[in-house]
């Protein structure tokens, strides 16, 4: 019976949960407009596993969000996924930021889109039909009037994540559906790690890197004066 702890720290939600065989049954997350990931993300995998008293060496295997996101975040949760799948040599395997919010999203038909803010008028998105089978994969875009015109005069379209906000000032299409206020969890990972875990879809715990989609540009303060 696998029992498999998950990561999610692709945004400003440091989240942790645990599943068994595919099922979370517990979930500690700090779900808030700031980043708390280095002091918190240890803290919550250690308080998830004593109040639902699993030792760490029931893990079976670790779940990381590999992204795309936020190149802090993503550092953090894979430096401490990578850090107990050593200790206790357990596999690793990695989970889609943006297909494991698409989870969050139960219809019967139509398009998701989950989307992740990014620079200016640009998200991080992908796009799924309402089994989670994708359609399109992760693309890093420039909004404008027309974006996803081609799905959205042919059914409905529901837009997800935290990119949502500037989407929704922008489309104003009848078919487009905004579900607003809405993060990445660990909660919904973990039957997608499970069937990859059931598989042997797992990574190189020494060489496997986040998936951050564009390259990282670090911004040189202004001289002072």
């Amino acid at each position: 019976m696998a029992i498999i702890l998950s990561i999610e720290t692709a945004t400003t939600n440091c989240s942790v949960s645990l599943s068994k065989e595919g099922e979370t049954f517990a979930l500690k997350e700090d779900y808030n407009n700031g980043f708390s990931h280095a002091e918190r993300l240890h803290v919550f995998i250690n308080d998830i596993l004593k109040e639902n008293h699993i030792d760490k060496s029931e893990i079976d295997a670790v779940a990381i969000s590999k992204g795309p996101g936020s190149y802090t975040g993503l550092r953090i949760g894979v430096s401490a996924a990578k850090g107990l799948c050593f200790a206790l040599n357990i596999p690793l395997i990695s989970v889609s930021t943006l297909e494991a919010m698409a989870h969050q999203v139960n219809i019967t038909k139509g398009i998701i889109i989950p989307m992740l803010d990014a620079r200016r008028m640009e998200v991080y998105a992908a796009i799924y039909n309402a089994n989670y089978q994708p359609i399109r994969g992760i693309e890093a875009e420039v909004l404008d009037e027309t974006s996803y015109a081609e799905f959205l005069d042919k059914s409905q379209v529901h837009f997800i994540g935290n990119g949502v906000e500037k989407t929704k000032a922008l489309i104003t299409h009848k078919k487009a559906v905004f579900i607003e206020h809405k993060l990445p969890s660990a909660n919904e990972m973990g039957v997608l790690a499970f069937n990859k875990y059931k598989k042997s879809d797992t990574e190189d715990v020494a060489y496997f890197e986040p998936y951050y989609l564009k390259d990282f540009v670090a911004i040189k303060p202004k001289s002072k004066r």
